[in-house]
């Protein structure tokens, strides 16, 4: 049997249950999904786009899949007191791939925002979410994407109305939680209206030592004139699988900063898909992998210039530790009359070892005549003379290599424009290159 051939079966038998426990407008684009689904199945190596990970392989093991939606004995409210240092946000859980509405935290988002499980705003809000759900996640070009509007139930909203602003920044901790091997597969739809302004910090956790698979599938649409940073942080363990798909469109004026960081994890493979719709719009597109063991680390972009003057700057780095596997694809695609474009990309690895291994890909395709547009990459290891130099003022050769790799992830670190966060960052990045466990402050999950 397909690897494939399991989950048709398992929808073809669960179809209903599935769709009893979830909204009619997450329903609506089910059955489409599914047929685009069994026609692409999984994403293969074969595919230039998923080149360096056979998504497929992970699929093979028996997972369970909470399809009927079993309430999970946690309250993450209760052991999970993961706040940033000097930095209020509003707190809010995904416990696998449903939100926690049991103990919400006391309502202090601006007159008119919207955030709340995807489920529910759905049945609340259903013109808002018909409007907007699944308009640019294709299901007809992604075989996981096609996947996840299959199996997904639920998921998390954020909706700004026009010209409201978000002072405090929202925090979403993903957890995941499971007794046995799990699939879990989660929706996150972002909408912020024209001038309207958010910051969204989303961490990935796990709480079990088990198996687990993540799917993801992420839809932003900013606004003219709109404003919107976020952030993934992904900490969980080496027995985990995450595939997560972004889909952003900005409208004229947007600014839009995206910065993704994988200090541990088990596989992962970030799809990132930006399209720069409205004139004036600029994007920054950021990432940072930290990899030892066998980890796996493989992103892959696209920013699409589809009119004139807009901006875009990409910079990701990879540090590659033991025999871990990192790899980039970017593209950037200047379409025909998007002049005055200007756009730079830049891709930087070291790997710390001779068993470590990067694949970098940086693709510039251009169809207009007056723009400016660079990209670049490098693959190499620590400075020797760097180290040298160190070792002569009696630096130790660990602490030496610890400073060289911590000086440069920094430059990613530093895009980000919340300083408590970045400060927080800066600890956990040093830490990690220490080789300790990833413990975010007060978390008894963690400990």
């Amino acid at each position: 049997m397909s690897v494939e051939q399991q989950y048709i079966d398992l929808f073809s038998q669960t179809e209903a249950m599935i769709c009893r426990h979830s909204a009619e407008v997450l329903n609506a684009p089910r059955a489409a999904a599914f047929a685009d689904f069994e026609r692409l199945g999984f994403p293969t190596r074969k595919t230039e786009k998923y080149k360096y990970t056979d998504v497929g392989k992970f699929f093979e093991p028996d997972y369970g899949l909470n399809l009927n939606r079993l309430e999970i004995p946690v309250n993450p409210y209760e052991v999970f007191k993961c706040d940033v240092p000097n930095m209020s946000t509003s707190l809010y859980f995904v416990v696998n791939d449903a939100f926690y509405n049991k103990a919400l935290p006391k309502p202090h988002l601006p007159e008119g925002v919207v955030f709340g499980g995807l489920k529910d705003m759905a049945e609340q809000h259903p013109e808002l979410v018909k409007k907007y759900y699944g308009k640019l996640a294709d299901t007809s070009k992604d075989g996981v994407t096609a996947f996840n509007t299959t199996f997904a139930q639920d998921g998390v909203l954020l909706y700004v109305p026009k010209n409201v602003v978000v002072e405090k920044p929202i925090q979403l901790v993903n957890i995941l939680r499971g007794d046995v091997n799990f699939v879990v597969n989660r929706r996150v739809l972002i909408i912020l209206e024209e001038g309207a302004q958010a910051r969204l910090l989303a961490c990935d956790h796990a709480m079990d030592g088990v198996n687990f698979l993540a799917t993801q599938v992420i839809e932003a649409f900013i606004g003219k004139n709109a404003s919107f940073d976020f952030y993934e942080l992904e900490e969980t363990h080496t027995s985990t699988v995450r595939i997560s798909n972004l889909y952003v469109r900005q409208e004229a004026d947007s600014n839009v900063l995206l910065n993704g960081m994988t200090l541990h994890n088990g596989t992962t493979r970030n799809t990132t898909e930006v399209t720069l719709a409205g004139e004036g719009a600029e994007l920054n597109l950021c990432g940072m992998a930290i990899t030892d063991k066998n980890q796996h680390v493989d992103n892959h972009t696209a920013i699409d210039h589809a009119v004139p003057n807009c901006t875009s700057n990409e910079l990701f780095k990879y540090v590659l530790d033991d025999r871990s596997v990192g790899a980039f694809s970017g593209l950037v695609l200047v379409r025909p009359g998007a002049q005055h474009t200007v756009s730079q990309q830049t891709n930087r690895n070291l790997c710390a070892t001779r068993e470590a291994r990067m694949y970098t890909q940086p693709q510039l395709e251009i169809y207009a005549d007056d723009v400016k547009c660079s990209h670049g990459a490098t693959v190499g290891q620590l400075d020797e003379s760097a180290l040298f130099y160190m070792r002569q003022r009696g630096i130790s050769m660990r602490e030496a290599r610890l400073l060289l790799m911590f000086a440069f992830v920094n430059e990613v670190i530093d895009t980000i424009r919340l300083d408590a966060l970045k400060d927080r960052l800066h600890l956990l990045v040093e830490k990690r290159f220490r080789g300790e466990l990833n413990k975010c402050q007060g978390c008894a999950i963690c400990k």
